[in-house]
């Protein structure tokens, strides 16, 4: 991407940012968004078409930096293998990284646009780990891995970050065991945390 459309574009992104943590985004004008990022109205709409594909692209643009590989933007992580336990607290980190941002498209329309893509990604991690339950599909368990993660995300924004991701992590995997043993005492689901 050209520097200065990319520079525009996060011009765009930040004055939305810092909107969205203000505002109920119902409020928030394209002409805000145009005060804020110092553009003009036909820069805007040279990037976007309205305020709610703005807000697609930067529910987009966020999850794709959240589900970035380890090592880039951030350092929360600094080895070259990576356990699925250091993924969910590398992600939980990035999430940590842009609770204001997250917390104000949570309590918007963006809702349901964000957690759609996160969701999608966040299958796509557990996809690539090797966890199997006897009788159950893969895909099933994937699913319902994926779902919990949200549920415990939702939560933690709801109490305001509170807990570390290093006790969510723990939590999260402590759970994981539980529901191979409370179906049935001899199947196990199993997780290979190593990649």
């Amino acid at each position: 991407m050209d520097r200065r459309i990319e520079k525009t574009r996060k011009a765009i992104f930040d004055a939305f940012d810092t909107l969205i943590v203000k505002f109920d985004y119902a409020k928030i004008s394209v002409q805000n968004i145009i005060n804020e990022a110092k553009v003009g109205r036909s820069t805007f709409y040279l990037h976007f078409t309205t305020k709610n594909d703005l807000l697609r692209a930067r529910c987009i643009d966020l999850v794709e930096r959240i589900f970035a590989p380890i090592g880039t933007e951030t350092t929360h992580a600094s080895s070259m293998k990576f356990t699925f336990e250091e993924k969910i607290m590398h992600i939980l980190y990035r999430l940590l990284d842009n609770k204001n941002v997250i917390k104000g498209i949570l309590a918007s329309e963006g809702r349901p646009i964000f957690l759609q893509y996160f969701r999608s990604y966040l299958v796509n991690t557990v996809e690539n780990e090797d966890v199997h339950f006897a009788e159950v599909p893969d895909i099933f368990l994937e699913n319902h891995i994926a779902g919990s993660f949200i549920e415990m995300v939702c939560w933690w924004v709801n109490c305001d970050f509170s807990e570390s991701p290093e006790n969510l992590t723990r939590w999260f995997l402590c759970v994981l065991p539980t529901l191979s043993t409370n179906i049935n005492d001899n199947k196990h689901l199993t997780l290979n945390k190593n990649i």
